[in-house]
């Protein structure tokens, strides 16, 4: 004879323990609520659907694209970047908030349509070109909240693992795995301002022209600083014509050769007198013309001592930037930064789960990622009190998105009874009225 329903069960361990099921509506991603208020006093996917042309052919659409965009943004933000997901999400008190209308009353997307949604209408060449344009509409209205005094942009490549006879797959020496090889662009607050997914064998320049020309005619109007870092995959004369045209300053690393090291050779004298534990560096610069170069250009070089090795090590970075020679190479460290926001975009929204099979339609993931970690960071960057601005994208999803509830409904309110661990109502109270005067500003501006 089975257990009643109501009847609690017990552990072994500790039979003080009791366990009892009272099929309460609970969910685990209420924080998903303060994202989707800043999403909506920017406008993001407000108005993020209308560029979409819908290829549903059938009357019996449950959902329309809007809702579907948001599914997908907000499943990736809660870490959830498999569609088969939806299977759970779409009964979720937190997802059908923030999804909103049909979704409200009833369910959000299931399975089958999300993977319609993402797999056929979004991987249309009309559709994809919009997708990948939305991630600078959505920059361009956070700009509207900053104070924009200058802007710096650092373009870096990155891996994202295959597996299986994926289109656009292929080895990738210096990765040493089998991937496709995405480029990203990002500006000096952490905002992805453009992405584009590209086959694993290919060059990690390759197609630059298609990610950072479109940004820079964005900018073109602002009479700002406007400023470029690039590591030595991107020193090229072609490159450097385009932000010469566009009064771009920039840095760039320079791979050494002869010619180069041979400049140098007067200055690797090593210094006088026992050696510290903090390296000794000199800077210098000279100018130099590579034998693809129209003309000349100054290049920066570091070369530090450390204790303990024999021989310095040497870094060569080629600008037209008109400072001192330290501080060209501390502004060009400083590109080290884009390799942690791709960190982040990995860790926190797991952009490099790209499992579908064909090309186009890891394209079009690609940019439902990059589109949820911009939401992410605008929270960092906008909403964020001052003591925990310093939280990672990932941190930020563990504690504020990962917050617990208990969801009663009336005839007139949805209530979430938010769980107060890492993020406690004072704390999710300050975000929510700095969110709310974004809206202010938005309405009166």
């Amino acid at each position: 004879m089975g257990d009643r329903r109501n009847d609690s069960l017990r552990v072994d361990f500790d039979r003080e323990i009791k366990l009892e099921f009272h099929g309460s509506t609970v969910t685990s991603d209420a924080g998903l609520l303060a994202y989707r208020e800043l999403d909506d006093a920017l406008g993001l996917t407000t108005t993020a659907a209308t560029g979409l042309h819908d290829s549903r052919t059938g009357r019996n659409t449950q959902h329309d694209l809007q809702a579907l965009l948001r599914q997908s943004i907000y499943s990736r933000l809660a870490g959830y970047e498999d569609v088969n997901d939806a299977e759970r999400l779409c009964v979720d008190p937190a997802m059908r908030a923030v999804v909103g209308g049909r979704a409200k009353e009833a369910t959000a997307a299931s399975t089958s349509e999300m993977a319609r949604f993402e797999t056929q209408t979004l991987s249309t060449k009309e559709n994809l070109k919009h997708l990948i344009d939305l991630p600078g509409a959505w920059i361009d209205r956070a700009h509207r909240h900053r104070k924009l005094t200058k802007l710096i942009l650092d373009m870096d490549s990155s891996v994202s693992p295959t597996y299986g006879r994926q289109q656009g797959s292929a080895y990738n020496g210096y990765f040493e795995c089998t991937c496709y090889h995405p480029l990203f662009l990002f500006n000096q607050f952490g905002d992805l301002e453009r992405a584009m997914l590209r086959r694993g064998n290919h060059a990690s320049a390759k197609y630059w022209r298609r990610v950072l020309v479109p940004v820079i005619e964005r900018y073109r109007d602002q009479d700002i600083p406007k400023f470029f870092r690039g590591d030595s995959a991107f020193a090229f004369p072609k490159l450097f014509a385009v932000l010469e045209g566009n009064g771009f300053r920039y840095a760039i690393r320079l791979k050494s050769n002869p010619v180069l090291d041979r400049k140098i050779l007067p200055w690797l004298t090593r210094p006088v007198g026992r050696p510290s534990g903090k390296p000794k560096c000199v800077y210098h610069s000279f100018r130099y013309r590579a034998g693809s170069w129209d003309r000349d250009r100054r290049v920066v070089v570091q070369i530090a001592w450390h204790a303990g090795e024999l021989f310095p090590r040497i870094g060569f970075v080629v600008t037209n930037l008109k400072w001192r020679s330290r501080r060209v190479v501390q502004f060009y460290n400083k590109r080290g930064t884009a390799e942690q926001w791709i960190k982040e975009g990995k860790n926190a929204v797991n952009w490099t789960k790209l499992s579908c099979r064909r090309f186009r339609n890891n394209a079009a993931r690609l940019q439902l990622f990059a589109l949820a970690y911009n939401l992410a960071n605008f929270v960092r960057q906008l909403a964020l009190p001052k003591p925990i601005r310093h939280w990672s994208l990932t941190t930020l999803r563990e504690k504020l998105v990962k917050i617990g509830a208990k969801v009663v409904s009336h005839s007139k309110y949805v209530i979430f009874q938010l769980a107060e661990v890492a993020v406690p109502r004072k704390l999710f109270a300050a975000i929510l009225t700095r969110i709310g005067r974004l809206r202010l500003a938005c309405d009166t501006g």
